[in-house]
């Protein structure tokens, strides 16, 4: 997205100085889809979910045990499978995060009683008592219909019990690993398409250089084995934000053995990671802040894109945003280690124009993993025993289905800026995409907290006849959804959009999601 050329010639008249809010709202918003130039597919894989084993996401989130009065199917809970397979969730990471590398796979199979308890070290120094591991969480999959994505232990584990993991879930033969599988349940191999060389490693998966993590990378790298017609996407752990040299380093040194490169970047709205800010009390300089840093999104995935190809100019390598999300101070009163936050309209747009991005970087982007599911950061649902509740950004997710494996649209947007202070940002984010039926899907945010946004777009190489809408606001860049009150937030009907001779026009209320159906 560029700013509408206009900006810049009054921001020059009046010295480079802030523009005034009131006279940037006014300046006029174009939109060019190019529907006659789609080449790249959205995967849907772009929309996927982590869940680790921190706080209450796992358990009390996806695990209550068989015997628990909430609702389950062995073990996991109903509702919360329900709900998310409204939203059609492709992928999910698992078991962490920086858990994974301390994770030993062994510990959690077999009978749950003779199950060995261990202390969870990075958050919260709880016991883990293994009663999720391998067997439950292919289960949920199955339970979901998302592909498994495991992050396998380089930090602390060894090639060998990397090996043995993946023989154990994915091979047929008639081996001990394989037996031993058969004999705690699971007569079929799995299939296992996903796996993780590390986390992190950069970081609490070990605090490696570049150049160490690539040898590691080629001596791991060696013993996962695709038994029995199983076919693994091999997923190297990449950089932390900004990280360039990480990039760098790994493409140089083992591009060519992985298929895909990790990213991991957080929304942190005061930019002070010792003080990140509440997730439903703040004001317009974190509100604004926010979007700010995650639209930085954009541009580490356009540098980092540019690194891959120099030495992957065929696209081969997919790289894999496998941790992402805003990232506040925890409620009031909850354990620190626990990461829980609640989920406002600010989490709702800042979920859709970081879609929005994927979606126009799906040539290179091919897996995203939203942090995380269920109870902790940016999550999709919260629970307090029994209940549950969906967040804003469930429903942005939902929206934004339409997206799954579509093929993109080019966008031109040209937008007035949403002006804080001495700090700017296009005031629109966009992404489009034709689906197999023909239908012209449009995601629109309006990023401005209280001023509504007439747009005019012209659609190249479609007429459509109809268009039908669905917008998700709320009275505030605060509003929450709570389990008083669950439906504060939700998707309504929309019904501002108009078809012209050339396309559309339509007003976006203030602090909206809308997407848009071109039929």
């Amino acid at each position: 997205m560029k700013p509408f050329p206009t900006l810049f010639l009054l921001a020059g008249l009046i010295g480079g100085g802030a523009l005034p809010t009131p006279l940037a709202a006014q300046t006029t918003n174009r939109l060019v889809i190019h529907a006659d130039q789609g080449r790249h597919t959205i995967s849907r894989m772009i929309y996927g979910h982590f869940a680790e084993h921190l706080g209450r996401c796992i358990y009390e989130g996806f695990w209550v045990g068989e015997d628990s009065p909430i609702p389950n199917t062995r073990g996991i809970r109903n509702d919360v499978v329900e709900a998310l397979r409204k939203i059609k969730v492709p992928v999910l990471r698992w078991p962490g995060g920086c858990f994974a590398d301390e994770y030993h796979w062994k510990d959690g199979v077999g009978p749950r009683a003779q199950r060995p308890a261990r202390i969870n070290t990075h958050w919260g120094g709880v016991i883990e008592n293994n009663h999720f591991g391998t067997h439950e969480f292919m289960d949920l999959c199955e339970q979901l219909g998302a592909e498994p994505y495991i992050a396998g232990n380089v930090g602390s584990g060894t090639p060998q019990e990397m090996m043995e993991w993946i023989e154990y879930m994915t091979s047929d033969a008639n081996s001990t690993l394989a037996n031993w599988r058969r004999q705690n349940g699971r007569q079929a191999p799995w299939r296992l398409r996903y796996f993780g060389i590390g986390n992190e490693n950069w970081g609490c998966g070990g605090n490696m250089t570049p150049e160490y993590y690539s040898d590691l990378f080629r001596q791991y790298n060696t013993y996962v084995k695709n038994y029995s017609g199983n076919r693994i996407y091999r997923i190297a752990c990449g950089p932390n934000g900004g990280d360039y040299r990480w990039t760098e380093v790994l493409m140089q040194r083992v591009g060519r053995r992985m298929d895909g490169l990790s990213l991991h970047h957080y929304t942190i709205p005061t930019g002070n990671w010792g003080r990140k800010g509440s997730a439903t009390q703040f004001g317009e300089d974190q509100y604004h802040g926010a979007l700010r840093r995650a639209l930085e999104m954009d541009t580490l995935i356009r540098r980092h894109s540019e690194i891959m190809d120099r030495y992957d100019p065929e696209k081969r390598v997919g790289l894999i945003v496998d941790e992402w999300g805003i990232w506040t101070d925890v409620e009031p009163g909850t354990n620190p280690g626990f990461l829980y936050q609640q989920n406002s309209m600010r989490d709702a747009l800042i979920a859709g124009l970081t879609l929005n991005i994927f979606n126009r970087h799906c040539e290179r982007v091919r897996m995203a993993n939203i942090a995380q599911t269920v109870n902790v950061l940016q999550a999709m649902i919260l629970t307090d025993k029994e209940r549950m509740i969906l967040t804003p950004t469930y429903h942005v997710f939902e929206m934004y289905t339409v997206h799954h494996d579509a093929t993109l649209l080019p966008t031109d947007l040209e937008c007035a800026d949403y002006v804080y202070q001495d700090h700017r940002i296009p005031g629109l984010n966009v992404s489009a995409s034709r689906n197999a039926e023909g239908v012209i899907h449009v995601s629109l945010c309006n990023l401005h907290p209280d001023q509504p946004a007439s747009l005019t777009a012209e659609l190249r190489g479609a007429r459509p006849s109809r268009v039908q809408g669905r917008l998700l606001t709320a009275d505030s860049v605060q509003a929450h959804n709570t389990f008083d009150r669950p439906d504060r937030v939700r998707p309504v009907p929309f019904h501002e959009a108009r078809l012209t001779e050339n396309g559309f026009a339509v007003t976006l209320p203030p602090r909206s999601v809308v997407v848009l159906a071109l039929q």
